[in-house]
């Protein structure tokens, strides 16, 4: 006589359900989460930071092809934080009277004490930013101070001074950009270009509020001048063409945590793909980026992560193709 054969009373159940419910859900895995695409989702903007409601219109991409994207007009004002200070007017001032500058790929607070030692910072004593009786610092005070003094080729009627242009000298610029509304990943990646006759964009993306991550600043030609155009905490000044923007991540601007514990989100690329924080929430680095400072996973698929606010920058190059 043949002994019985007894079945487990889980496998039993498991062919009666499901078989996928007793499988751990192999079918929700992402064998390549790179092959993941998440959409740019429109309600992650701040309304009130655009001049008008977002629409989705056709443009042709970097790649030749013609997409459905999303376009986005700013005003180019943060409604999430206050913008400034950035120069304090006295060497006595502490660091909430003046900015933040980008040096080395260190932050430094713009209060009295930087300005005032400015000239053993850069190991140079021509800088003297400062009125050596009075202490009062010398820096732009009107409209035509600032484009004079945040001009490329100022002259030397500006030289040792603060660069500060205020929000109101700019309160009518909007700025127009295009998202693909499905981002599309290349083969190689897009390098950024240095001007309007480049190959490549300037800009690197959009945060939440609607305000431009943009190229570097020029230090070298600031500092070349013995000026200074110091950002605010935000990581933003303003001048006159391009209005507020960005040239570091701070964590100032609106931002999105995440459930797993992964880095908060805080805009969109030129290509669709999300930003996000440099650190996770237990403030980890992410070792895995590739040249431009992207990675995948099953939740995210594709997305960036900024440089330290120190580097004066945010992301390397662009994945994916970008609106002409």
């Amino acid at each position: 006589m043949k002994a019985m054969k007894i079945i487990p009373l889980g496998l039993v159940i498991c062919s009666i359900i499901s078989v996928v419910s007793c499988s751990k859900n192999k079918g929700s895995q992402i064998a390549d989460p790179a092959a993941l695409v998440i959409k740019v989702e429109s309600t992650n903007f701040l309304t009130a930071g655009l001049s008008e409601p977002i629409t989705i219109v056709p443009r042709t991409l970097s790649n030749g092809s013609t997409v459905d994207c999303f376009k986005i007009v700013s005003k180019n004002t943060p409604t999430d934080h206050a913008q400034g200070p950035w120069c304090p007017s006295n060497i006595s001032d502490d660091k909430t009277k003046g900015g933040i500058w980008l040096e080395g790929g260190n932050v430094y607070d713009v209060d009295g004490a930087f300005i005032k030692n400015l000239g053993t910072f850069y190991k140079n004593t021509t800088w003297q930013m400062y009125n050596t009786t009075t202490g009062e610092i010398t820096k732009t005070l009107t409209q035509a101070d600032c484009a004079a003094a945040a001009n490329p080729n100022v002259g030397v009627a500006y030289k040792n001074y603060c660069v500060e242009c205020l929000p109101s000298y700019v309160s009518s610029i909007t700025k127009t950009i295009y998202i693909p509304v499905t981002p599309i990943k290349l083969t190689s990646p897009i390098s950024f270009g240095n001007g309007p006759m480049s190959a490549g964009p300037s800009i690197r993306g959009i945060a939440f509020n609607g305000v431009v991550f943009d190229a570097p600043a020029p230090a070298n030609v600031i500092l070349a001048a013995y000026t200074l155009a110091p950002f605010d905490d935000a990581g933003g000044h303003i001048n006159m063409g391009a209005g507020y923007h960005y040239h570091a991540a701070t964590g100032m601007s609106k931002k999105i945590t995440q459930a797993d514990g992964h880095a908060a989100m805080i805009g969109y690329a030129l290509d669709g793909f999300g930003i996000y924080e440099r650190l996770s929430a237990s403030a980890t680095e992410y070792t895995d980026l590739d040249a431009s400072r992207g990675h995948s996973d099953v939740t995210r698929g594709y997305h960036y992560h900024v440089d330290k606010a120190g580097a004066n920058n945010f992301i390397n190059s662009l994945a994916g193709a970008y609106a002409n």
